[in-house]
């Protein structure tokens, strides 16, 4: 061991020089391993693509890249999404003007023309062997009118609507239609049976009449009052949705504005400039948009929100009026004919003309400025306080037996008579009915024209905003390369 270490200082000491060992050097092995560790990381680094990324997003370029292109992203989802649910309200605002108002209105004709028919009928057999021309051509213009109507009045289906409840109205709605296309045609053979028998003097015209009125009353006037019920609903939802304003738009544009403005402020902060004319471009095309939207929508919901207060809910009262006017009218014929039954239909009578009553003054009170006027409405109440009046003198013809007065007293077209009272009833009813249908349809109109082409205009300047954050964002972007 001694001679190992004297041969190495004789090592270090040979040729009269001195060498010194290298103090704590590594050993090769340990350098070698470091490399490969450290070109293991380096790889490990370069394959890493996610790591970068947010090495990067923490710099104010990535922070600047970032901000501009969900500021870009956020301005065309917006503009899509308002686009499509303004263009949805539109659709909806038009379909309520094509094809739904129609469908009612046609349903509406169709069960005053079926009541209108049954009481011409009614009033021909009453007064006795050929009717007259009058007559005659009333009830024929009315069965060709509720033949129309009912076309009009079938369409192809409801509006689209979910599942099983959907479905359960599509199969009522086809049920009451089938009903009404089948035993129309009935009723009018069983009419012209009885006609004809009434001319000839036979005695069972009178029980084909009554089977023929039996059918109108118990079948086919139900079907059509429930096929006008379901159309007139498909008037009044659609306007709880549309009577309210786009809050689903307000909201994500206001948050977009809300970010450009924020975002302003940090590039004033970072990059010592007051303001970037892309993004002020930006917030003036949403700003500009949103207000549009705001006037645009409140004019609408306004529109529609008239639609329904002084249109829609007076036209429904008032067709529920008219419908019970015909059915005060088949009562007061049918006590001619049906003479053993005087009590029921004296009490139906008045408890229909008590409910017309009450839907004028109903209708009075709601409609102090509406588009229905007081004079309208008090020429039905005139006229129905007339129809009462001649009816109760036809009731005491009735009860004295005298009833060739009381006969010309219900279809004649004297003074007195209730026909003529009941047309001025119904002239009344038909003279509202045309205002507020009217007033409804031009509300709507408005609503709709006013709405056009928000969504288009809300799309475009979206579209605009921005391309100009892209614009006034990027050249900041490149100011850091």
């Amino acid at each position: 061991m001694t001679g190992d270490a004297s041969s190495v200082r004789t090592a270090l000491t040979r040729g009269g020089r001195t060498f010194r060992p290298a103090q704590s050097s590594p050993p090769i092995r340990q350098v070698l391993a470091d490399r490969r560790e450290l070109v293991a990381t380096a790889r490990e680094r370069a394959q890493s693509p996610f790591q970068t990324l947010r090495h990067y997003s923490g710099t104010t370029p990535g922070k600047l890249i970032i901000i501009c292109a969900i500021l870009f992203l956020g301005c065309l989802s917006t503009g899509l999404y308002a686009s499509t649910v303004l263009e949805d309200r539109t659709q909806t605002l038009q379909r309520l003007i094509d094809r739904t108002e129609p469908l009612a209105e046609a349903a509406q004709v169709l069960y005053s023309s079926l009541s209108i028919a049954d009481a011409s009928a009614n009033a021909a057999f009453i007064s006795g062997g050929l009717e007259t021309p009058d007559l005659r051509q009333r009830y024929s213009d009315a069965l060709a009118t509720a033949g129309s109507s009912l076309i009009l009045a079938t369409g192809t289906s409801s509006e689209p609507g979910p599942g099983m409840a959907q479905n359960a109205t599509e199969r009522a709605l086809s049920s009451d239609l089938d009903t009404l296309s089948t035993s129309i045609p009935v009723y009018s053979g069983l009419i012209e049976t009885a006609r004809t028998n009434n001319r000839l003097g036979n005695p069972v015209g009178s029980a084909y009449l009554g089977q023929a009125s039996s059918l109108m009353q118990d079948k086919i006037l139900p079907a059509a009052q429930r096929l006008y019920e379901r159309r007139s609903m498909a008037i009044a939802d659609p306007q709880h949705s549309l009577t309210r304003p786009p809050w689903t738009v307000y909201v994500p544009l206001l948050l977009l504005l809300t970010a450009m403005v924020l975002t302003s402020r940090y590039l004033a902060r970072r990059t010592r400039r007051r303001f970037n004319l892309g993004l002020v471009a930006a917030i003036g095309a949403l700003t500009l948009g949103t207000v549009w939207l705001l006037a645009s929508g409140l004019m609408s919901v306004a529109a529609t929100s008239n639609a329904r207060t002084d249109g829609a809910d007076p036209l429904r009262e008032l067709t529920a009026a008219r419908i019970l006017t015909q059915q005060a009218r088949s009562a007061e014929t049918l006590a001619l004919i049906r003479r053993g039954d005087q009590g029921g239909l004296e009490r139906t009578f008045a408890a229909t003309t008590a409910r017309i009553d009450g839907i004028v003054d109903d209708v009075r009170t709601s409609e102090e400025t509406g588009s229905v006027s007081a004079e309208q409405l008090d020429s039905v109440s005139s006229a129905l306080a007339e129809w009462k009046r001649t009816d109760a003198g036809v009731r005491r013809y009735i009860q004295t037996g005298n009833f060739d007065r009381a006969r010309q007293l219900t279809v004649g077209d004297g003074l007195n008579s209730s026909a003529r009272a009941y047309t001025a009833v119904d002239a009344a009813l038909v003279d509202a009915i045309t205002t507020a249908r009217t007033s409804f349809r031009d509300d709507i109109n408005t609503a709709q024209r006013v709405l056009g082409f928000t969504g288009t205009g809300i799309l475009l300047l979206s579209v605009l905003a921005a391309i100009a954050i892209v614009g006034g964002l990027v050249p900041r972007i490149r100011e850091y390369r």
